[in-house]
């Protein structure tokens, strides 16, 4: 099967007649295309990025708005993701993570390495939370906090888009144990919650950098707000692979 990696080479390309059954697009640039006449029987399309303002149309109808009612139905308390108070966000906080709880003790209850089990070549359940070690720990260990060193090197960094500015060397290469990707996790959870204890609305409006983009600058509120988008996009996937790997599925 071919395989076509990061390349600019088929922006505005027009497939007239071609066969993509099975196809797999991964991380890739969507923006735009236009499908008409298609077969999508078992077309299956996962995108975090699906926010106000942008359009996402079958057969003429914006499906963005049902995408993002289902999922609030199907996990209940994301729809407090946008909360904009203190107390709000408090509150947001406090039903993600109790969600969380319950995906870890299902976690805990499945055969021995499930946690470590890949599906599709997506992160394992493992491998996620340190990535949202790693999202905890730019956004507010550096985006609001301006920690001098806030990587911890547990964290699973996208080596999509590198490791955030930092010295690759910062991260620890090698697999830790699920007891310690666990307590470096419950760590990162509460480093949040006792920030959003005594945060105050004339905080949230402050001015921080872009931990990403240095050019450009983002207030605490919106790198809270990413980090509650981070925390249940990923419970989704982990949810979505755990009933793979419970149905035996995973591959």
């Amino acid at each position: 099967m071919a395989t076509f990696t990061r390349t600019d080479e088929l922006q505005g390309a027009e497939f007239v007649g071609a066969n993509l059954r099975g196809a797999r697009f991964v991380e890739s640039d969507l923006s735009g295309v236009v499908m008409r006449g298609v077969e999508v029987d078992g077309l299956d399309i996962d995108s975090p990025w699906l926010p106000e303002g942008d359009s996402f149309r079958v057969n003429g109808v914006d499906v963005i708005p049902f995408v993002e009612a289902e999922l609030d139905r199907r996990f209940p308390g994301r729809a407090e993701r946008r909360a904009e108070s203190p107390e709000g966000l408090r509150a947001a906080w406090d039903r993600l993570q109790q969600t969380w709880a319950a995906t870890l003790e299902r976690a805990a209850a499945m055969p021995a390495g499930s946690v470590d089990v890949s599906v599709g070549g997506e992160w394992s359940f493992a491998q996620t939370l340190r990535h949202l070690v790693m999202a905890t720990d730019i956004w507010l260990g550096k985006g609001v906090l301006e920690l001098e060193h806030p990587f911890h090197p547990i964290g699973q960094p996208d080596t999509s888009y590198g490791a955030d500015g930092e010295d690759p060397s910062v991260f620890d290469a090698t697999a830790p144990s699920y007891a310690e990707v666990l307590e470096v996790r419950a760590g990162r959870v509460a480093m949040v919650r006792d920030f959003l204890a005594t945060v105050t609305p004339d905080q949230l409006a402050e001015i921080r950098t872009n931990p990403h983009n240095p050019e450009h600058t983002e207030t605490v509120l919106h790198c809270l707000h990413v980090i509650l988008e981070e925390e249940w996009e990923h419970h989704r996937f982990a949810v979505r692979d755990l009933d793979l790997i419970a149905a035996g599925s995973a591959g």
